[in-house]
């Protein structure tokens, strides 16, 4: 069901799916008839379907009414015709009609055929029954009676035994007048031949139509999931990103979403078809009097209890498995990523090693389930065996009682087959719907997930007061605890930041700087206080909003794929060529930039891995400039820049954006050296607040850094 409710927005196609699988079904179905009907009628019985001759002599016509009564053979008169004296002919080609003429003169026939042959067990010649009738000796309702009781006497046989004699007689009949009988037996199995292939064709049409509606579907449902699952993600805030791992996610957005597409194509074309086959299958069985249903039942339950038994073994198996995928990706991720370094250590050999740990592990659960799953195969085909047997060990007995033919038996059968193949079906797809469940709940999971970070009820109504933003950001008592956590990341953190000036954050290495800023972003939000632009808590304006004002340029710069004028427009289409040259300029990448070949047409490979890291740096800072935003957030993004580079970047910023807000995380004292307002934390907390020489002055820790950065004579000239 958690599959099946993914399917709801291609109901249609579902629904027609449904009406052409009843068809094939109709189809596979109609055929053992046939089938039967080639062997029994058109073979055994020459194509002679009833007991009612197309052609006879008046002397058989007169014997057949001999045991009929007065109404039945006025009912026989008017479905006959009188070619000549010596010949009627059957006038009707309605179906009804002549199967109402087969119950009728079936047994009269018979009676006829008995009495003809010299009989070896005291059966009255029929000469005989003539003499004493014409003379008065038996009535017709003598005669009537004879025929009723020898029907009652053969019990359950009787419409097989007055068929076979019946038709025995119609051959005899056939020859003796002249009748073409292989003309008639051609006839009959060329039209059964025609309405068979007409079947088959009419099935394998629908068979197409279904597979190739069946992979729209899954096409659309797993495109669906993608994009629901994608959504979802880029909405989650740090917190659940964290969570889940990226990894785990990348292994849910495409190998558990392909498990429930595949399944989808396996469900509206096996699983759907399966019931529909086995209970018309059911039904036909049900209709045929072979007294072997019992055999089907034994099928069965037989089958239904292994299925289960090895399902209940493999699922937790199943479980497992996923998560395991999620490892071996996890550690592929971190290696792949990691490689340099990796090779840089010499730890190629320890890396293989644990690659192949996760390896061997999800590889052994495979083989466990594989192995579980391979005794499916050859156990149904044991009970399939099994059941063709049985049908056939007791069907013979039926045979040679008389009470069962040949093509019913063969009819028989194939329902058997049907039934079983369609349990069949059902338990290949559970050897694939374990793990589809798995990552259907994997999936559900992600999308059941709700962000912690979301927009307040008012949010858009206070989207338009802050269309004049002037950019004032203020924290007011901030505390903050990341999820799960015992103790507070930051600390009673309140400072005032204004357009048209530099507030820098420094401190020791896991102090709260990068948390500071994704608070601003709101990437996670703050567990006390509070964190203002114009006077307005960032959290009651619309995340689109809080971050169309801010240029964030994270500690580790971004690229995307593409080229160098794709990634500093990022932003969006109104970043124009004058903001994007602009902006190149300011952050000091111009001169790279224009030394390529293509310039800003340069391609960027994913990762930005075909430009160095200080290229990378300049390139998302200018992203942020072409922006325009009212504040700026650089987190340590000036580390990779050399120090001629990093002065005179600054100084282009202090120049160029004097209307926005500045903030900026840094390591070294010489990139916040000029800044307006310098905040120094210390273990989540601020122990220092000022510019660079009022802190040198009264800030210890500050002290500290600036001892291990600067020089003698720049710490005298700043002091």
């Amino acid at each position: 069901m958690s599959i099946v409710k993914y399917w709801k927005n291609h109901v249609a196609l579902v629904a027609v799916i449904i009406i052409l699988l009843v068809v094939q079904a109709y189809c596979d179905l109609a055929l053992p008839n046939y089938t039967a009907d080639i062997v029994d009628v058109g073979i055994t019985n020459g194509g002679i379907e009833y007991a009612v001759p197309e052609k006879m002599s008046r002397q058989t016509f007169e014997n057949i009414c001999l045991f009929l009564s007065d109404e039945q053979i006025e009912i026989v008169h008017s479905g006959y015709r009188q070619l000549d004296n010596e010949t009627y002919e059957l006038n009707t080609d309605n179906e009804k009609k002549i199967q109402n003429l087969d119950e009728i003169m079936g047994i009269a026939i018979m009676m006829v055929s008995q009495m003809s042959m010299t009989a070896e067990d005291g059966t009255i010649p029929l000469e005989q029954i003539k003499s004493a009738y014409e003379t008065g000796m038996m009535t017709k309702q003598d005669l009537t009676t004879m025929a009723v009781e020898a029907k009652n006497s053969m019990g359950d046989y009787g419409d097989s035994v007055i068929k076979s004699q019946a038709i025995s007689l119609i051959k005899n009949e056939y020859k003796n007048i002249g009748v073409n009988a292989d003309k008639i037996q051609r006839r009959y199995l060329t039209k059964k031949g025609i309405i068979m292939i007409l079947y088959s064709v009419t099935a394998m049409a629908a068979a197409i139509l279904i597979g190739l509606l069946a992979s729209i579907v899954a096409a659309g449902v797993g495109m669906n999931l993608r994009n629901k699952v994608f959504k979802k993600v880029i909405s989650f805030s740090n917190a659940e990103i964290d969570k889940f791992q990226t990894s785990s996610l990348i292994t849910r957005s495409t190998n558990d979403i392909q498990q429930i597409q595949m399944v989808t194509v396996i469900l509206l074309r096996m699983v759907m078809y399966a019931p529909i086959l086995a209970i018309g299958g059911i039904t036909k069985v049900l209709r045929t009097d072979t007294g072997l249903d019992w055999i089907i039942v034994l099928a069965v339950v037989t089958i239904v209890g292994f299925v289960l038994l090895l399902v209940a073994i493999a699922m937790p198996k199943f479980r497992v498995m996923q998560t395991l995928v999620d490892k071996l990706n996890l550690i592929a991720r971190e290696i792949l990523t990691g490689v340099l370094v990796i090779r840089a250590f010499g730890r190629e050999k320890e890396e293989e090693k644990r690659f192949e740990k996760a390896n061997i592990n999800l590889t052994k659960t495979q083989l466990f389930t594989n192995r579980v799953m391979t005794f499916m195969m050859p156990v149904m085909m044991l009970i399939m065996n099994g059941v063709t047997v049985l049908i056939v060990w007791m069907g013979a007995k039926g045979i040679d009682s008389g009470r069962l033919q040949v093509g019913d038996m063969m009819a028989f059968i194939t329902y058997t087959m049907q039934i079983i193949m369609s349990f069949l079906m059902l338990t290949m797809i559970s050897i694939m719907l374990p793990r589809a469940s798995v990552a259907a709940k994997r999936i559900e999971e992600v999308l059941n997930t709700d962000s912690t970070i979301t927009d307040s009820s008012d949010s858009a109504q206070n989207d338009e007061k802050m269309s004049e933003t002037r950019g004032v950001l203020k924290f007011e008592q901030v505390n903050f605890r990341y999820p799960g956590a015992s103790d507070n990341a930051l600390e009673e953190i309140s400072f005032t930041a204004k357009p048209g000036t530099t507030t820098a954050v420094i401190g020791s290495t896991g102090c709260g700087k990068s948390t500071l800023v994704h608070l601003i972003t709101r990437f996670y939000d703050v567990t006390e206080g509070r964190i203002t632009i114009d006077g307005m808590d960032i959290r009651n304006i619309t995340q689109h909003k809080l971050r169309e004002m801010l240029g964030f340029v994270p500690q580790k710069g971004v690229l995307f794929s593409g080229d160098i004028e794709s990634n500093i427009k990022f932003a969006g289409e109104f970043v124009t060529d004058e903001d994007m040259y602009m902006a190149a300029k300011i952050a000091q990448a111009e001169e790279f930039i224009q030394s390529k070949p293509d310039q800003f047409h340069s391609e960027i490979a994913q990762g930005g891995t075909n430009v160095s890291g200080g290229q990378k740096q300049r390139l998302s800072i200018a992203r942020a400039i072409a922006k325009k935003p009212k504040i700026f957030l650089f987190d340590d993004s000036f580390s990779a820049l050399d120090y001629k580079t990093d002065v005179v970047l600054r100084k282009a910023l202090k120049e160029k954006l004097t209307d926005s807000t500045l903030i900026i995380v840094a390591q070294r004292i010489s990139t916040i050296l000029h800044a307006d307002n310098i905040i120094v934390l210390d273990e989540g907390k601020i122990v220092g607040m000022g510019t660079h020489e009022s802190l040198l002055q009264n800030c210890e820790a500050y002290r500290e850094i600036a001892k291990s950065q600067l020089s003698e004579k720049e710490l005298k000239g700043g002091m």
